[in-house]
């Protein structure tokens, strides 16, 4: 399959990830989870939930809209690429390690299901960013 279109998919996925990520906190009562917490701790949550929505997002649209953009084999892209492969082969091991024994404790269908769906949406955000670096250092490198 042709890069281009490998990278356009994994934005779609990830707009797809910031749709559903809206209903995460009604349909995770992160409110009920976070009132006996402390004001600034709050705050920090949803700060951080806000800018990792917003990462998620731009890198969604420029995957989407312009995918050549991060395979034209410039500086910016392989750096680019190399940031997006870093970021979601972090959030990969995360959920791999993390995630997963939460999934597996809760026992619940539901979270066994929703952790399989994000490693595996995880693993193929890597695959593809790493492919796309890999594509833009090689070009710089010959």
């Amino acid at each position: 399959m042709d890069m281009e279109v490998l990278v356009r998919l994994a934005g779609i996925a990830q707009l797809a990830l910031c749709v559903a990520s809206v209903f995460l906190p009604r349909a995770l009562h992160f409110r009920d989870g976070l009132r006996s917490a402390p004001p600034l701790m709050r705050h920090m949550f949803w700060t951080y939930a806000g800018y990792i929505f917003a990462i998620n997002l731009a890198i969604g649209l420029l995957s989407t809209l312009s995918p050549r953009l991060l395979l034209d084999g410039s500086m910016l892209a392989a750096l680019v690429a190399s940031f997006i492969a870093v970021y979601w082969g972090a959030r990969m091991i995360i959920q791999f390690i993390s995630f997963g024994l939460d999934a597996a404790e809760t026992g619940a269908p539901y979270y066994r299901f929703a952790d399989a769906g994000l490693k595996l949406l995880f693993t193929g955000l890597t695959v593809v960013y790493c492919l796309a670096a890999w594509c833009d250092w090689t070009r710089k490198i010959l």
